[in-house]
């Protein structure tokens, strides 16, 4: 680190421009923090079409911009997105268009296992209290097996990997698959089953065996219920989840750990190649490690070429203001067009409301359909009444009584004045008035006839 950056910089005796503050600026960061680590969340994560991948990292309580160009971006396995906890390396910079400071990326991976690393040490602990990674429980393995159970997945590249290496090595052996689901909510009683269906099948030796993945791909190795089925399992059982690094709780828990299902089948299927497959692990390991001291010596050598300041890093700054600036340009243009559509809008539907040549067509029209309707309403609606008033007319005319005097008929009437139906209901004596056409008789009944009378035709 520079004792003095200001000194030499000469920031004593010269007066710089804005321009050249951010460049000294950039160059005096990114030879303080020519590489660093940081862990954090994305935020804001944009990708414009050239190809570079820009976002912000943040904390609860701090932020940085974030920059990985193209050529970086495309190693970049893991699908980036707002929320994401990643671990990111590169060199602190300066955007000099804008003044940010800001990381410029080589790398980036995922992180944040953190709380099933808790729930592992955990339950680790909790087992190991109660006495089951304890290597007196451990049970061992027979020399020369000749019936060995699996318990794994009947798809994929493990069980296909089991059974070439005992064709290799112990053809005789009589191989049983007891097949489970080895990741997912429902792989774990699927486990516990297979397990236990396993031990009471009479085999010599057991594999439990699964390929490599994740943290979170491998829980389920992990989980209590498939500890204690281990534990109380009575046949030897080699437990061989995953690649070489990674470790489970079944395989503290297993009589035998095997880094990979491979060498769990090659445990319980010796030959006289040990010797030479075991000086081709440890070339395997050497070359591991000579690979291992590469990389760092690599990134090493990456650290010191981007300290020479390449041409190229020119080049990127520019590139990133381009693609600022681009995209600055098209929000600027949504903006104002949509703003002006809007504008338009509003005020078509002002003029649209206010425009009195559109009020008065509108009501002329309106006065000229009901001029045309009064005359036609006002004839209908006295020829209906006229009709209707005729009807009446008519009608009362029928059934008016005095239609029926006039044609000769009269109606008695008796001293209450009503009308004489039947001739029981007189009696000789009485008197009684007929009304006639015109006028009325007093006239009184000389006997009423009971029996019909047959009346001669007028």
């Amino acid at each position: 680190m520079l004792n003095d950056p200001f000194q030499r910089l000469n920031l004593d005796r010269e007066v710089l421009t804005v321009s050249q503050l951010n460049g000294r600026a950039r160059l005096l960061l990114e030879d303080v923090f020519a590489q660093v680590w940081v862990e954090g969340e994305i935020s804001n994560l944009a990708r414009p079409a050239s190809g570079h991948i820009y976002f912000t990292l943040k904390d609860k309580n701090a932020q940085v911009r974030c920059a990985l160009f193209r050529q970086n971006a495309a190693r970049v396995r893991q699908a980036l997105r707002d929320g994401l906890a990643v671990k990111v390396r590169g060199k602190v910079s300066l955007f000099e268009g804008r003044g940010d400071y800001q990381l410029i990326l080589d790398s980036l991976e995922p992180a944040g296992d953190g709380a099933l690393r808790l729930a592992f040490e955990a339950l680790k602990e909790k087992l190991a209290a109660e006495g089951l990674f304890d290597a007196a429980s451990k049970r061992t393995l027979p020399a020369h097996p000749q019936r060995i159970g699996i318990v794994s997945s009947p798809t994929g590249a493990v069980i296909r990997d089991i059974i070439s290496v005992f064709r290799r090595r112990a053809p005789h052996v009589a191989l049983t698959l007891v097949p489970t689901a080895v990741q997912g909510r429902e792989a774990t009683p699927q486990i516990v089953r297979a397990i236990e269906l396993a031990d009471r099948g009479g085999f010599d030796a057991l594999i439990l065996a699964r390929g490599g993945g994740s943290l979170e791909d491998l829980w389920c190795f992990n989980e209590e219920a498939i500890a204690r089925a281990v534990a109380a399992c009575q046949t030897p059982i080699v437990s061989a989840v995953g690649h070489e690094t990674d470790v489970s709780i079944a395989d503290f828990v297993a009589d035998v750990r095997a880094p990979t299902p491979s060498a769990a089948a090659e445990l319980l299927a010796p030959s006289s190649t040990d010797v030479r497959q075991r000086l081709a692990s440890l070339r395997q390991r050497l070359l591991l490690r000579m690979r291992e001291h590469l990389h760092r010596e690599g990134s090493r050598l990456d650290g010191l070429t981007r300290r020479l300041r390449h041409p190229g890093e020119r080049l990127q700054q520019q590139a990133q203001r381009i693609d600022d600036l681009e995209q600055r340009l098209l929000r600027g243009i949504d903006r104002r067009l949509c703003a002006g559509q809007e504008r338009l809008a509003r005020l078509d539907t002002r003029l649209g409301a206010q425009h009195p040549g559109r009020t008065l067509a509108l009501l002329r029209q309106r006065l000229e359909h009901l001029s045309q309707r009064m005359p036609r309403a006002m004839q209908e609606r006295l020829n209906s009444r006229r009709q209707q008033l005729q009807g009446l007319a008519q009608t009362l005319h029928i059934v008016s009584p005095l239609a029926t005097l006039s044609r000769g008929y009269s109606i008695l009437l008796d001293e209450r004045g009503q009308a004489i139906r039947r001739a029981s209901q007189t009696q000789p004596g009485q008197r009684l008035k007929a009304r006639l056409g015109e006028g009325e008789l007093e006239v009184r009944v000389e006997d009423n006839h009971l029996e019909p009378v047959t009346l001669p035709l007028l």
